[in-house]
């Protein structure tokens, strides 16, 4: 018997939650009051639960069986971003200057519903075998570095709730509503930052022969940094540079002591990653010193490479076909320039990262607010797309703990 066939998550629940939770959006580690209710809710399930985990993190257990069984992971994010909202809706934030513009509110109703509709059979002793369950409530996804997955394991958190296996979502704006994408091995980028501060002898605009201008050597490198892409890297490869800030001095009259730009640098594959490291670091020191100026490079390593599990894949992709049907599903999008720190689980637990579709930014509201990407001011958590995919993961559940199972006629 399917799990699918005899359980439904409760859609007006989740969307109920969805809603409270981006009226009262909260940055990373500063989840309290989100994290506070979905620990409540999943008390009143029945799940054993510990919160205080990287600050705001929430980790649910259930098990069932009289035997020890697989141990599966089920992980969403919970933080908002520092964006004043711009929808106009009923359920807008009110917070001033805060926002869920990234749908992690929709992200953590999608796994409440899930979690409810598990303790459903739970309770009536439908769960499939032998198991256990870890619901993982993540905070702080968008800092970018030191966010919350890599806190949560220095924490203890695979020691403490071990994981045979981890599964997580991501919605997309742009991809039908429901439609479910997949992709095996690496999936979304590293994501790098440098900062490189060139230092010369500030003086007069008119007198330049008696400085050493630094803004040379800056504008050099920054057009010099993307002959890394197209001779260093292999055509083949996935690598991005873009500089996305360029600062020296105050005045027109004036060269300044120091010239500044800021990188931010993204691969699909770590030794690309290594590459381009190497090359930045060499090629503005050179700049620099053939300018008679000196650089000095702050890089910094943020999220890794996300590589999702070629075994999970297939089984997350044959179970979603199962459900939906093939047209309903991707197995093979292209992978994503984005970052994601879901990447850090997945580098101590084999386990697929997917995405599904948020549709053209619409709600039912009676207004569209017009399509736009995630981090968009205009942008809202559709909540037409989580009925796909909390039935999905529900079924998930069910293909993981029988994989012998037959799929239904």
């Amino acid at each position: 018997m399917k799990v699918h066939s005899t359980i439904s998550p409760d859609l007006d629940q989740m969307k109920d939650w969805r809603r409270q939770i981006h009226q009262h959006p909260e940055l990373g580690f500063e989840e309290f009051a989100t994290s506070r209710l979905v620990a409540e809710l999943l008390k009143s399930w029945g799940y054993d639960v510990h919160t205080n985990i990287a600050v705001t993190g929430v980790v649910a257990v259930l098990k069932w069986g009289n035997k020890p069984g697989l141990r599966l992971g089920l992980r969403a994010d919970m933080d908002a971003l520092p964006i004043q909202e711009a929808t106009g809706l009923p359920w807008a934030s009110q917070i001033s200057g805060k926002m869920h513009a990234c749908g992690h509110d929709g992200h953590t109703a999608i796994l409440l519903g899930v979690a409810e509709a598990i303790s459903r059979l739970h309770r009536t002793q439908q769960l499939p075998g032998n198991g256990t369950l870890n619901l993982i409530f993540q905070p702080a996804e968008e800092m970018g570095f030191r966010g919350g997955a890599e806190r949560m394991i220095e924490e203890g958190l695979f020691e403490r709730f071990p994981c045979d296996a981890l599964f997580a979502l991501h919605n997309f704006p742009g991809i039908p509503v429901g439609k479910l994408c997949f992709r095996e091995g690496a999936f979304m980028a590293s994501s790098d930052t440098a900062k490189l501060t060139f230092t010369g002898k500030g003086g007069h605009a008119a007198l330049p022969h008696l400085a050493q201008d630094p803004t040379l050597p800056a504008s050099a490198t920054l057009l010099a940094l993307q002959s890394i892409i197209g001779r260093n890297v292999d055509p083949n490869q996935t690598a991005l540079i873009s500089v996305g800030r360029m600062q020296a001095g105050t005045s027109a009259n004036v060269i300044p002591n120091t010239a500044e730009l800021e990188l931010s640098i993204r691969t699909l594959a770590p030794e690309v990653r290594d590459t381009l490291e190497h090359r930045i670091r060499t090629l503005a020191q050179s700049q620099a010193s053939a300018f008679d100026c000196q650089c000095d490079i702050v890089y910094s390593r943020g999220y890794p490479v996300l590589k999702n599990d070629p075994e999970m894949t297939h089984l997350a992709i044959n179970t979603a076909q199962e459900v939906f049907g093939v047209d309903q599903v991707d197995a093979s999008i292209p992978p994503l320039t984005g970052s994601e720190d879901c990447a850090y689980f997945l580098e101590q637990v084999p386990g697929c990262y997917f995405l599904v579709g948020n549709g053209d930014n619409g709600h039912d509201a009676g207004t569209r607010v017009g399509p736009c990407s995630v981090h968009n001011p205009h942008y809202d958590f559709n909540d037409a797309c989580m009925e796909a995919a909390s039935t999905f993961l529900v079924s998930l559940l069910s293909r993981y703990f029988n994989p012998n199972e037959e799929p239904e006629a």
